[in-house]
């Protein structure tokens, strides 16, 4: 007794259509043994088709059993039903169902590489085969560039690629003109010979009369199941399914044939991806150049801050800024100063007294502000010399008539004198040597445009004004000191001293660390809106997905049919998503890098901070964004079933 193949029992197939069932198949019963040639015909309507996609598991009976080699197929979950149509079964169809975008040779290797066959031993089969079938010449041809008989063809030799144990043929010379419809039916019968189990779909009594044994459907019922009488030839199998290589292999394999595919999608659409990467491009883009800009930003408040001292406490008369009774507290004195420089947590000191004056040298008169400041207040305020040297501890306690000058006060009195140390000029009616000129504090705050001296404080309190109070004390933080501990401790001190708290303090760590927080919040808040185009992108993306799955719904029944698991579809549609996020990411930190090479070459001081951080988070937002708004449509693509898929145009 023969070895049962194929073997349905009672199979019906429903359908709801319009509120009602429709029977499609009705009680069928057939046994299909090894090496058969089988035509199924019937009137259109009748169910051929529907008991073909049944037999090869690319639908479900409603009722009913359905074995293949034993193995019951209505509870097979959906991977094992593909690979059941990936080990057993071999799919001509009418319309060929090439994919466009490939090769011959390409089509021809689909159902090896979802089986796992290493890339060498698909391609050698596959072109072994296409060259058996006539092919030979046309292996880099793409579906576009041949013939419907040369498509047949391929699609043949596509059927055979895993062995094809059962060739599933509907319709095959429907599409074809009479010579190549018998060409193709001269090839089914040679297969047929070679030991396949060939079953033919078709309305043509002249087609069916090439097989064995032909069954007759009408109203979805068998009414008819004979034999043509003609003889069965003793198979001659030659032709032998590739073995599969590893498993690693396997996997790698099938990412790279996604990768290859999401592509050739995407550059078949180069406008539709480009506009689909717009909101990714723009969102990435805003945000590495908003934190670009707030570190930027940031940079230069803080060097602007530095450029007046760092870590330094100033100490003023009154109540706080614009303390309307300030000038008549006379209370701050150089003894002050002097208590603080013996505490632990100083660092340095220096006093502060400040007036305007007349400046003059030789016939030159100008109006400049004399700064009567201690030895020390170079240091605190972090000014560094050009030319000459600062004057130390002697000449403050000599009060000597010594006078350090800026940039400013240099041109406007010496012009372009080479040398100016040594020089005297007077300020008010007091005569002071220049010994030093300080170099320009890039950035400083004020008006840079101001004539700035620095006398030592004693000189100018008892020489040039005669008073005995300050304007200011300056207090430089110890290292390792916080400058908040060390503040507190510097109002104790003069709250006792002078019995009253009749000063305040200006911290700059304070405003430094006030200015980082209110950048970090706006960056984050501009941040946050970049984000939002970042979303809208990912909306587009899914938009555009759902747009390509539906566009490709005939190629995703294609890939079931042959084989590919629910994870191959869905690996494929991801792999895409994910490609358009990722290039849109690369195209938007590009645009970013982009502003911040032209704001550098506009001669401005600003430069934009790149921060190492912010790209990579880019780029990952950009992954994240790709597999969640990529995930409902390449879901949907794996979901659908493979007849549904194949019927769609």
């Amino acid at each position: 007794m023969a070895m049962t193949l194929l073997k349905l029992r009672g199979v019906c197939r429903e359908y709801l259509s319009g509120g009602s069932m429709l029977s499609v198949l009705k009680d069928i019963d057939l046994t299909i043994t090894p090496g058969e040639m089988i035509a199924i015909i019937g009137p259109s309507g009748s169910g051929k088709s529907t008991l073909m996609n049944i037999i090869g598991c690319l639908d479900r009976p409603s009722r009913g059993s359905y074995q293949v080699a034993g193995q019951e197929t209505g509870n097979l979950e959906p991977d094992e039903l593909a690979y059941l149509r990936r080990e057993h079964f071999g799919f001509i169809f009418q319309r060929y169902h090439l994919i466009g975008s490939l090769t011959s040779l390409d089509n021809v290797e689909i159902p090896a590489i979802y089986a796992g066959v290493g890339k060498g031993s698909r391609r050698t089969r596959a072109a072994l085969l296409l060259e058996r079938l006539g092919m030979g010449d046309r292996l880099g041809h793409t579906p576009g560039q041949l013939s419907g008989g040369q498509q047949q063809r391929v699609s043949i030799a596509r059927a055979l690629m895993n062995g094809g144990d059962v060739i599933l043929a509907d319709e095959p010379s429907g599409a074809l003109d009479r010579a190549s419809g018998e060409e193709v039916m001269k090839i089914l019968k040679e297969l047929h010979q070679q030991g396949h189990t060939i079953i033919l779909v078709t309305h043509d009594s002249q087609i069916a009369g090439n097989a064995e044994r032909i069954i007759e459907l009408s109203d979805g019922r068998i009414v008819a199941d004979r034999r043509s009488g003609k003889e069965a030839e003793p198979p001659q199998r030659t032709s032998k399914s590739p073995a599969a290589g590893g498993l690693l292999r396997a996997h790698r394999d099938r990412f790279f044939e996604a990768l290859r595919m999401a592509l050739l999608a995407m550059a078949s659409h180069r406008l539709r991806t480009l506009l689909t990467m717009l909101g990714i491009i723009i969102g990435i883009a805003s945000v590495v150049s908003v934190v670009a800009l707030g570190e930027g930003s940031q940079q230069q408040i803080l060097k602007n801050i530095s450029s007046m001292g760092t870590n330094t406490i100033s100490i003023y008369p009154g109540k706080d800024y614009g303390d309307m009774r300030s000038g008549k507290v006379r209370t701050l004195t150089p003894g002050d100063a002097e208590a603080l420089s013996r505490q632990p947590y100083v660092d340095a000191v220096t006093p502060v007294v400040t007036s305007s004056m007349t400046l003059r040298f030789r016939n030159i008169s100008v109006s400049g502000q004399i700064n009567g400041v201690g030895q020390h207040f170079f240091r605190v305020r972090g000014v560094e010399a050009a030319e000459g040297r600062f004057f130390d501890g002697a000449g403050v306690h000599s009060r000597a008539q010594e006078v350090v000058i800026d940039q400013n006060t240099r041109n406007s009195l010496f012009g372009s004198a080479e040398n100016v140390l040594g020089e005297v000029i007077l300020l008010g009616s007091v005569p002071c040597r220049v010994i030093g000129v300080s170099k320009k504090q890039e950035g400083s705050f004020g008006d840079s445009d101001n004539l700035s001296l620095w006398v030592p404080y004693t000189t100018v309190m008892g020489r040039m004004i005669g008073q005995y109070y300050l304007r200011t004390i300056t207090v430089r933080v110890a290292d390792g000191i916080p400058s908040a501990v060390a503040e507190t401790a510097i109002i104790k001190l003069l709250t006792d001293r002078h019995g009253i708290k009749d000063f305040f303090t200006s911290n700059l760590d304070a405003v430094r660390q006030t200015i980082e927080k209110t950048t970090a919040t706006m960056t984050m808040l501009i941040s946050s809106i970049a984000l939002i185009s970042l979303i809208v992108g990912g909306i587009g993306v899914m938009n555009i997905m759902l747009v390509s799955v539906t566009e490709r719904t005939q190629e995703i029944g294609v890939r079931m049919a042959v084989g590919a698991r629910h994870s191959d579809i869905m690996q494929q549609f991801l792999i895409e998503a994910v490609l358009v996020c990722l290039i849109g990411g690369l195209l938007g930190v590009g645009l970013a890098l982009g502003a911040g090479v032209a704001v550098s070459f506009s001669g401005s001081d600003f430069s934009m901070i790149y921060s190492t951080t912010a790209i990579v988070s880019a780029f990952l937002c950009s992954t994240v964004i790709g597999v969640l708004f990529g995930f409902l449509p390449a879901r949907n693509a794996a979901r659908l079933d493979p007849v549904v898929a194949l019927a769609r145009e």
